[in-house]
């Protein structure tokens, strides 16, 4: 068996002290606790706390680092965010504010967003393997009714002065948001996809609504912050021929908070 070699860091760790013949210790003193690495597996105890530590922080809401990294958009994982269903049966689906996702190095928690689906529709993963990538936030399904997924792009793929408060109309028209964004969504060029375009503007905030087929695609964008939002609900055709009007409102329920 070969011998473990651990570097040392900033909390003054003694490293490569070899026990027997082929085990490496290194430890670390923290307070008064010294916890110690065995072969790179951490002692028992050590983990047990860690782990209890970083529950309290994050899900209890204790004050210290924990909290802030919750309010900053770090916590692994899906987080769920329907509300109940109302009288009609519908759900709203508000982005919780600490779901994992700042989509690149510097970039600013995202602004969360909200939309309404019928009860029957879940939250599925997401998949940096999908088209879209690592842009696509958050994906919704209905084997029934469709599919939509949010992607949300950086402002800086269309220009460098829009600063971190862009506004859509100053992206561009609406002819220049969705031939460059409309691939993305629908994997080629939408040129003479484009059925319809409007723009709608809710609590001050510009929107811009695309119909496009085939590909059966709705398509609300927005800008906030230092990002571009798409919100894209999906069907195939016996899909859409059937539920169009329920597909048609949950595209205009998109809302950037």
């Amino acid at each position: 068996m070969g011998t473990a070699i651990f570097g040392c860091c900033s909390f003054s760790w003694r490293c490569h002290q070899k026990i027997g013949f082929s085990r490496t210790r290194a430890c670390a003193k923290v307070g008064e606790r010294q916890d110690c690495v065995f072969d790179g597996i951490l002692k028992r105890r050590t983990a047990l706390v860690s782990g209890i530590s970083l529950i309290s922080s994050t899900v209890l809401g204790f004050s210290g680092e924990g909290l802030a990294v919750v309010k900053q958009g770090l916590v692994a994982g899906r987080i769920p965010g329907l509300s109940e269903p109302d009288e009609q049966g519908w759900r709203t689906y508000r982005r919780p504010d600490g779901k994992s996702g700042g989509h690149g190095v510097g970039w600013s928690p995202i602004i969360p967003y909200s939309f309404a689906v019928p009860q029957e529709w879940e939250e599925v993963p997401v998949s940096i393997a999908d088209l879209g990538g690592t842009e696509i936030d958050l994906r919704f399904a209905n084997s029934k009714q469709g599919r939509l997924f949010v992607i949300v792009a950086p402002v800086l793929r269309f220009a460098d002065n829009l600063g971190d408060n862009a506004k859509l109309e100053l992206i561009g028209p609406p002819e220049k948001v969705i031939s460059a964004f409309g691939p993305e969504v629908i994997g080629e060029n939408v040129e003479g996809k484009v059925l319809s375009m409007e723009v709608a503007e809710h609590s001050g905030r510009t929107y811009y609504q695309f119909e496009l087929e085939p590909p059966h695609v709705l398509i609300t964008a927005t800008a906030a912050g230092n990002r571009l939002y798409l919100f894209n609900v999906t069907a195939n055709g016996l899909q859409w021929k059937r539920n169009y009007k329920d597909l048609k409102k949950i595209a205009d329920s998109f809302r950037v908070v």
